[in-house]
């Protein structure tokens, strides 16, 4: 008996188990079984095809201004397709006679005086413009009530079966607010007045954070400064920007102390 727990206990120890493949050891006159097991798969490892990388998009608050910008630059795998697309736009109020621009641009985009609301994306394209024919039509339902219109998208986003597979992230501002909306149901919006998505947002983030108290530094140099920081360190970033600015008659900083005294008095 205590020859035959031996054995087994021998038998045991010379087993050797290298990743998912179970092999026993043998004397080599005899045949070697090999056990596979296969581990479980999701939607993305049966595919292909070379995944879709991030790109930069940054929006600061500041004074009077609201900037956001975005890098050009589309790629695959380890090839650019494109690298002027445009990923920020504005979204007009409806009924306005002025129209958002839908074309890209290789050169930068002039400062726009005009209010209306801003919206930045990365991710897959068709996802993002799904996402924003769905932010548009709630801001139709809810005009000028840009917060209960992101709410409303993301509890869209997060509950609907067709909508959850979207693969994006948004950027959304107005002159009262900016806010960071994903999949996983979030409406963030930043304590300090800076918001970034993509591959390169925590080197944007990072920059602008530096830059925010800098005196003689409005919204938009801030941010194209912060975009050169972060494409000379993100390889999914390149310096094609393209950015939006609404520019209010209120600072933006004089407003959120107001809001805060109105807090702190209910």
């Amino acid at each position: 008996m205590f020859a035959l727990r031996q054995a087994t206990a021998t038998a045991a120890a010379r087993t050797r188990l290298v990743g998912s493949i179970s092999i026993p050891s043998c004397n080599e006159s005899h045949h070697v079984e090999k056990l596979v097991t296969y581990p479980s798969r999701k939607g993305k490892e049966f595919s292909s095809a070379p995944t879709m990388h991030g790109t930069t998009i940054l929006c600061v608050r500041k004074g009077n201004q609201i900037c956001m910008i975005g890098d050009g630059q589309v790629s695959k795998g380890s090839v650019v397709v494109k690298p002027n697309a445009r990923k920020v736009r504005r979204i007009f109020p409806k009924g306005s006679s002025s129209e958002s621009s839908t074309g890209g641009s290789s050169s930068e985009s002039k400062e726009v005086k005009e209010d209306g609301t801003i919206v930045g994306f990365a991710g897959s394209t068709a996802d993002a413009f799904t996402l924003l024919e769905r932010l548009e039509s709630k801001l139709e339902e809810y005009p000028g009530q840009l917060p209960r219109s992101c709410v409303e998208l993301a509890k869209g986003w997060r509950t609907d079966k067709y909508l959850r597979r979207l693969e994006a992230s948004l950027l959304v501002a107005d002159s009262k607010h900016s806010f960071e909306l994903t999949g996983n149901g979030d409406v963030l919006e930043s304590h300090n007045g800076i918001l970034g998505v993509g591959s390169g947002s925590f080197y944007a983030i990072a920059a602008a954070r530096a830059l925010i108290d800098v005196d003689g530094l409005d919204a938009e140099m801030i941010a194209r400064k912060s975009m050169e920081i972060a494409s000379d360190m993100c390889v999914y970033t390149n310096k094609e920007f393209i950015s939006e600015t609404i520019v209010t008659d209120v600072d933006n900083d004089e407003n959120e102390g107001a809001e805060s005294k109105d807090e702190k008095k209910e």
